[in-house]
């Protein structure tokens, strides 16, 4: 594992209190004190200190945020914070995904349908190859992070390391290749597969940015180089390589020929216990069922749903705690708790959602009982497997204050000298013809709003109605799929949109400088999305400009509504003291606009073709192969009426046949 060495680029200085919070932070790590909390206000650059503390403490660094739209923003922060250090991105990989389930009371058994998101899968095999390779790794993850994904010393003893003038035979390589789940495709070159050209093997590795090809002379590695995907163009010739699993879940036959035992053993166990209880139905259906498993894996190596036998390939008893991402760092590691109030009660409930779903397959004949095996973590064992760990948020819970021992670090102001925004209260009747009037006025000085509702339906009619009314408008909830909000969300910045109407996301920690309205609807309706946390982190959203303002449209003031009036208040009155003390006025935040957390295809595939002929000199078949791809993408921008882009494609196509 190569050592630790951060190198933190940023054109900011700390000011005198996130100096001063820094401080305090790392003494009472470097003291021994593993649990403590950061209470920073929006804007007083809590990310920042995060970056500060990582390139002081020089440990690999797990960074929970509890929703995917933060932890790209998170993700884009560090990436610019640590441009020459590995930081990652780990999300659930599904665009869709439905779990498999048995409802009782209807007889309707759901069978597991989910959609990979290939591009945030290869984002998260990129960050677990990180965490056991290289020391100056941050990852910044969702919840999801918590869950079953295999041994991580399985995964690194799958490894195989390639050396010029090392000698091995290409089919062996292959084989072992195959071994560790990747395809081999001719055709279509893709993240997690390879292709043999005489004495040439192309792998693409679904952690790395670029494939690896391995050119041979006999059986001898002559070069190793990494390679553009597409024009196969050389990037650079390295001398050795090591190619890690296509997937965790891999293992050697002796290991899979005693899981099959244990497997067969637990199912006649099982089965007669079904059967002794007049279950002969769910008997029956178990056996069959687990059989095809077994058999699939027997013949493949693996089964589609491998994932619920994991407790016999990794060598856990019933009851352990699964291998999660957790386990893929170093026991000294630095844990960031973002936005902690809402992050850590997510951990608490993970596991007991997970159970009861689990429970109805297993006492219905769907599954054996160590499916309950493949699960989340529980809350106590997070707590175990947790590195020193800081609790980031500008309304922390008493669970977190509790936990590290009233060790309080607060930040209560902002470099910039911004204040908390000037709250108003107006009564709901007629609500929405006012806020079109405030929305106007807001265009008109070239500003963003933002607009909060109680239900998706709520933001999805009302955006509607704002959109009729020749405003640029969108939606957002948790509907809308991971790389899209985190588009919406630039957009928005970009001023694509002008309002943006959503629910809860629009609290914690998204970073909008350009929004100086936030709007409140039934700000009066006590409960999760009017509680005095959530009001205090909705205000919040207009502390990053300097006419930044909160309207609420309630017909009482609740106890919520209250608390968060006076503790904006507070905040109000620190952050002028400290800005008559240090003579500072206040300025909006400027800040850079993103690149898209993915590229779209399209921005992909923008190649020189001519270039890329006239100095790869393709072969006829490799040329075939990108004229394919390009039809297939332009008959799927057509089939979608988008026939810019088509045309567009079919230019390219033109191109590359006239070459």
């Amino acid at each position: 594992m190569r050592e630790t060495l951060f190198n933190l680029q940023s054109k900011y200085l700390t000011s005198t209190d996130q100096r001063r919070s820094i401080d305090s932070l790392v003494s009472n790590i470097k003291k021994g004190e593993d649990r403590q909390v950061l209470l920073g206000v929006t804007g007083s650059g809590k990310t920042f200190v995060m970056a500060n503390l990582i390139n002081e403490l020089k440990k690999p660094t797990l960074i929970l945020s509890h929703n995917k739209t933060l932890a790209a923003q998170l993700y884009e922060e560090f990436k610019e914070f640590f441009p020459n250090n590995a930081v990652k991105y780990f999300v659930s990989y599904y665009d869709y995904y439905q779990p498999e389930a048995y409802i009782p009371n209807r007889d309707i058994y759901i069978e597991k349908e989910s959609e990979v998101n290939q591009q945030i899968e290869r984002l998260r095999f990129s960050a677990m190859n990180a965490a056991v390779t290289r020391r100056d790794t941050i990852i910044v993850a969702s919840v999801s992070c918590i869950y079953n994904i295999g041994n991580p010393e399985n995964y690194e003893n799958k490894a195989i390391v390639l050396k010029v003038g090392m000698d091995i035979e290409i089919s062996k390589l292959a084989g072992d290749l195959v071994f560790m789940r990747y395809n081999r495709n001719g055709e279509d070159f893709v993240s997690g597969s390879f292709r043999i050209k005489g004495d040439v093997v192309d792998i693409f590795m679904p952690y790395d940015d670029f494939p690896i090809r391995i050119q041979f002379f006999g059986n001898t590695i002559e070069r190793i180089s990494y390679i553009e995907a597409i024009t196969t163009h050389r990037v650079k010739d390295v001398d050795e390589v090591e190619v890690y699993p296509a997937t965790s879940l891999v293992y050697d036959n002796d290991v899979i020929e005693v899981a099959l035992g244990k497997i067969e053993k637990d199912l006649e166990m099982r089965v007669n216990f079904l059967k002794n209880i007049g279950k002969d139905l769910e008997a029956n259906r178990l056996l069959q069922k687990t059989k095809y498993d077994m058999e699939m894996i027997k013949e493949v190596g693996y089964c589609k749903s491998m994932e619920n036998y994991s407790i016999y390939f990794d060598g856990r008893n019933t009851g352990d705690a699964p291998y999660t991402l957790l386990d893929y760092f170093d026991k000294d590691y630095l844990l960031f708790v973002d936005e902690s109030h809402i992050t850590v009660p997510q951990v608490r409930g993970m596991y007991n959602g997970d159970r009861a779903r689990k429970d109805n397959l297993i006492e219905y004949g769907f599954r054996l009982p160590s499916a309950r095996d493949n699960r989340p973590l529980h809350f106590d064992e997070f707590r175990k497997k947790q590195g020193n760990t800081v609790y980031f948020s500008a309304t922390p819970d008493e669970w977190e204050i509790e936990d590290s021992r009233d060790k309080v670090t607060e930040l209560l102001t902002r470099p910039t000298g911004l204040l908390d925004p000037v709250i108003t209260v107006r009564p709901s009747e007629n609500q929405i013809d006012d806020v079109i009037s405030e929305v106007k006025k807001n265009i008109e000085k070239g500003q963003r709003v933002l607009i909060t509702t109680l239900t998706k339906k709520m933001a999805e009619d009302l955006s509607s109605y704002i959109k009729d009314l020749g405003i640029k408008v969108q939606y957002l909830h948790s509907d809308v799929d991971t790389v899209e909000r985190v588009d919406i969300l630039r957009d928005l910045r970009l001023g694509e949109y002008d309002v943006l109407v959503g629910i809860n996301l629009l609290r914690e920690g998204i970073d909008l400088p350009e929004v100086s309205l936030v709007i409140i609807l039934d700000a009066d309706k006590e409960g999760f999305l009017r509680s005095k946390t959530s009001l205090v982190q909705t205000v919040g959203r207009a502390a990053r400009h300097v006419e930044g303002r909160v309207i609420m449209y309630a017909d009482r003031i609740t106890e919520s509504m209250k608390f968060a009036i006076s503790e904006t208040e507070r905040r109000r009155k620190t952050q002028e003291k400290y800005n008559k003390l240090n003579g500072i006025t206040p300025t909006t935040i400027v800040k850079g606009i993103r690149d898209k957390l993915v590229e779209s295809k399209e921005e992909i595939d923008a190649i020189n073709y001519k270039e890329w002929v006239d100095s790869a000199k393709p072969p006829k078949s490799e040329i075939k192969r990108v004229l394919k791809e390009l039809e297939d993408k332009m008959h799927l921008y057509a089939s979608n009426l988008q026939f810019e882009k088509a045309a567009e494609v079919r230019d390219q196509i033109k191109d590359l046949k006239s070459i």
